[in-house]
């Protein structure tokens, strides 16, 4: 579904709602939504330019945001909710749903590039074969994660050929630095910033590997008492989306604005990100299944899990 015909979904959908819920739900809008974000993407387009400041103020919403350093963390805080709405990779929502966490998908978007494995530049390993044995950097649970165990399975490797190391993007920056790990394998801006401060080599970008998708999560029970607001929040991102596709290099100043990030670091990041959102179709709901039926038969999630349960429909809201 394209930007517009999404919006006009999403407009429709709010129309619906406006006429068959009861009027004491409608007027029960919320005081504050807690956003949390990561130092990449669109909610920090959104943020630096304050346009859901400027969307919800008519309404006395005020527009919290809480930073996080990947997604598994922020989704705990979500899942206990202390977040109402945020982005994360692949992977998190996966793991959280295993642990019946309190959260749905809410939007989509498809990642293309600006995410994969690094390694040193001078180092010996120059294909994915190479990886066997070695000491690989990644947060548990995040997209990173799946990254590397589509990387070994297209090589025919499996997770038992390398000694997995669980760190944050800043503990696995330093680890990758000093030595301790061989390869890393992160997102951007971490992934700008390995490549252009610690002269990182790509060994694999994960375009090349899998489709991988990042996600809008909403708490459940936000979604399901304040659908018309989670819809405002979406189709405000949605055109910030829009605006950062054609505005690359005011995107990397917002993001450099707003994160601290070097402005040479997010212009590499900008310049090959997608921002595009939309909703969660069927094709992405197989295509994150399988994800997580990977995980279940590698034994990192404790049972099996169905995508589509958790996917949140916005005329019912």
């Amino acid at each position: 579904m394209k930007r517009r015909g999404f919006l006009r979904w999403l407009i429709a959908s709010s129309a619906f709602v406006a006429a068959v819920a009861p009027a004491s739900l409608l007027a029960q809008a919320p005081k504050e939504i807690r956003i949390g974000y990561q130092k990449n993407g669109v909610l920090v387009i959104a943020r630096q330019q304050a346009s859901l400041e400027k969307h919800f103020a008519g309404q006395g919403i005020q527009i919290k945001w809480v930073e996080f350093s990947s997604g598994p963390p922020m989704l705990e805080a979500m899942s206990a909710g202390s977040v109402d709405f945020g982005a994360v990779g692949d992977s998190p929502p996966i793991f959280a749903q295993a642990a019946n966490a309190n959260i749905v998908y809410a939007a989509a978007q498809p990642i293309t590039n600006g995410q994969g494995i690094l390694v040193p530049a001078s180092s010996t390993i120059r294909s994915i074969e190479d990886l066997k044995g070695k000491r690989v950097g990644f947060t548990k649970g995040s997209s990173a994660h799946n990254v590397v165990l589509q990387t070994l399975e297209k090589a025919g490797l499996s997770y038992a050929d390398i000694t997995p190391v669980y760190l944050t993007p800043p503990d696995a920056g330093a680890a990758f630095a000093n030595g301790s790990i061989e390869a890393w394998a992160i997102w951007d801006p971490y992934f700008a910033i390995g490549e252009v401060k610690q002269h990182g080599r790509i060994l694999i970008n994960s375009k090349d590997v899998t489709k991988t998708n990042s996600f809008y999560i909403a708490n459940r029970d936000f979604a399901t008492t304040q659908g018309a607001a989670l819809r405002d929040v979406i189709a405000v991102l949605t055109q910030s989306a829009h605006w950062a596709e054609s505005h690359r290099t005011d995107v990397a100043k917002s993001l450099s604005d707003v994160t601290g990030v070097p402005l040479d670091i997010q212009t590499v990041a900008a310049e090959r990100s997608s921002y595009a959102i939309g909703p969660v179709t069927d094709d992405i709901v197989a295509t994150q299944q399988g994800v997580a039926d990977r995980f279940h038969k590698l034994g990192l999630i404790p049972k099996p899990i169905v995508i589509k349960d958790i996917v949140w429909k916005p005329a019912q809201s």
